[in-house]
């Protein structure tokens, strides 16, 4: 909520919002991208910016190997539901 905050009074645009997601989670991609979808009339820009390294190896509640979804699946899904 801070990093909103801080570019709101930095660009002086108060219809900035925050939503959070874990693309580790293709549940929380499939809803993330569901909301985006509902309540915005458009999206100019998307920065898939999420990355974890180093983690012991772990699967996901979906039986995924959770480096992969998180660095490659999450965001390869979010971007595809999101351009429609």
């Amino acid at each position: 909520q801070a990093a909103a905050e801080e570019i709101r009074a930095a660009t002086g645009n108060a219809a900035v919002l925050l939503r959070l997601l874990d693309t580790s989670s293709l549940a929380s991609v499939r809803a993330f991208a569901q909301d985006v979808l509902r309540h915005e009339r458009r999206l100019d820009v998307l920065v898939n910016n999420a990355a974890v390294t180093g983690l012991p190896f772990a699967v996901t509640p979906e039986g995924l190997e959770q480096t992969f979804a998180t660095n490659h699946l999450g965001p390869f899904l979010l971007t595809n539901l999101l351009l429609g």
